[in-house]
């Protein structure tokens, strides 16, 4: 079952005097969180006055956050966002609908589950555990097909994968 609240990144520190916090973006772009007029912090929403990308973080003005005291509280927490508020591209997916699923190759072989997804500066890599241990970078020519609904990934192995 696919979760209505999603991680989306974590609170790192804070930014400045009046109580903006700078997000850890966990998405393929960080502008991805400027979308956004609510966020999820321990469960509750909070609105969110501002955002925008500094450096590769979010830099975020949140509704009742007015001063570095108030900013630094927040320092750890995961910020988490609705996933009937997040548009996503078409042929996309959250990363965390995925984890979990049967990977197979393109005779429908079982390979194993999908375990982990390691970010890498390139491509991410997606780590399958079965009777061996797959490291499968996630770029089109190796991904085929990404189907959360069926809890299915298909993948084109090459020799020496």
């Amino acid at each position: 079952m696919k979760k209505q609240y999603l991680e989306a990144g974590r609170i790192v520190n804070t930014h400045g005097v009046r109580g903006e916090v700078r997000i850890q973006p966990w998405a393929d772009e960080a502008a991805f969180l400027t979308r956004f007029r609510r966020f999820y912090i321990d469960g509750k929403p909070v609105k969110v006055r501002a955002c925008r990308v500094h450096k590769e973080l979010c830099i975020a003005a949140l509704e009742g956050v007015e001063d570095v005291n108030a900013a630094m509280a927040l320092k750890g927490k995961v910020v988490f966002i609705d996933r009937d508020e997040a548009k996503l591209p078409p042929g996309t997916v959250f990363l965390q609908d995925i984890l979990g699923a049967r990977v197979v190759d393109e005779q429908g072989r079982d390979l194993g589950v999908l375990a982990e997804i390691m970010p890498e500066p390139s491509a991410d890599v997606l780590v399958v555990k079965g009777e061996r241990e797959i490291l499968i970078p996630d770029v089109p020519a190796f991904v085929l097909a990404k189907d959360p609904d069926a809890n299915l990934v298909t993948v084109r192995l090459i020799d020496g994968m």
